[in-house]
């Protein structure tokens, strides 16, 4: 069966994004990312991909979940199909794409995923946001924190607020970066 994976950027106060939903005080020079461009080449948008001279492999993922507020971040800059390389999936019930490389949905987001789950493939990267992680708490295998050394003060949470319920995570691997970054992945515990 496949792995939904959150792999995310946060700040040290546990926000994957401004208010305004901009994510630029995270820093995107580094030791730390020369390891994404390595080993999560998948995750990389296409457009960066293209600038670099690079093909994802598509062994870690091959489809992607994304909220309408993570998918929107990169209209501005024209990304209406920023992970090409990918299934791509956008959540919401109040917004609308024509983009045949995306599929938007107001599908229940935990039926879609259990339906993906059985499917044949690589893994599934669940891009964010809080909301739908919020919402598939109960379905992610494993969390792959991007903790980057600084603090937000608000915005967007790693996980919506729900009601108070303990899910546990083991620890199984942490990757510190001469950028400050640090790569913790966890697998949760069922």
């Amino acid at each position: 069966m496949r792995e939904l994976v959150y792999y995310v950027a946060v700040s040290l106060d546990g926000y994957i994004a401004a208010p305004d939903d901009t994510f630029d005080a995270f820093p995107v020079q580094g030791d730390h990312i020369d390891m994404i461009v390595r080993e999560y080449t998948d995750t990389v948008p296409t457009l960066g991909l293209q600038a670099l001279g690079l093909t994802a492999p598509l062994t870690r993922f091959d489809t992607v979940l994304m909220g309408w507020n993570t998918y929107a971040a990169g209209l501005p800059a024209g990304a209406t199909d920023p992970y090409a390389h990918l299934r791509q999936y956008v959540f919401t019930r109040n917004h609308s794409i024509d983009e045949p490389g995306v599929t938007v949905t107001s599908d229940d987001p935990v039926t879609v995923v259990r339906k993906l789950k059985m499917e044949e493939g690589s893994g599934i990267y669940l891009c964010g946001g809080g909301e739908l992680a919020s919402s598939l708490i109960d379905e992610i295998d494993r969390l792959i924190l991007k903790v980057n050394p600084v603090l937000l003060g608000s915005g967007k949470k790693l996980f919506a607020e729900r009601e108070y319920d303990v899910t546990t995570a083991r620890l199984v691997a942490s990757t510190p970066y001469e950028s400050g970054v640090v790569i913790n992945e966890y697998t949760i515990e069922r």
